[in-house]
């Protein structure tokens, strides 16, 4: 993977994040914490797609999956979650 890569990876991750984080608690985590669940939301997203069959490419598909990805982390963690 080359630098520009990483950069995009990263890139997606935050933005994942944030809209994940937007979506699911009404406010994002920080530039950091956005990048880490949308890096998880990504393969957690990816992962869940490969089970229903579903493969698409570019890169607002990867940011669409790890939207979708992200949203179901911060609902498992939310379980988990004293009120």
């Amino acid at each position: 993977m080359d630098i520009v890569g990483i950069i995009l990876f990263l890139l997606i991750g935050a933005v994942a994040g944030w809209l994940a984080g937007k979506l699911m608690q009404g406010g994002g985590f920080g530039l950091i914490v956005n990048i880490i669940i949308g890096v998880i939301g990504g393969f957690l997203g990816g992962w869940l797609m490969s089970l229903a069959h579903i493969q698409k490419a570019g890169l607002l598909w990867e940011l669409i999956v790890s939207v979708i990805g992200a949203c179901v982390l911060l609902f498992i963690v939310s379980l988990f979650k004293k009120k």
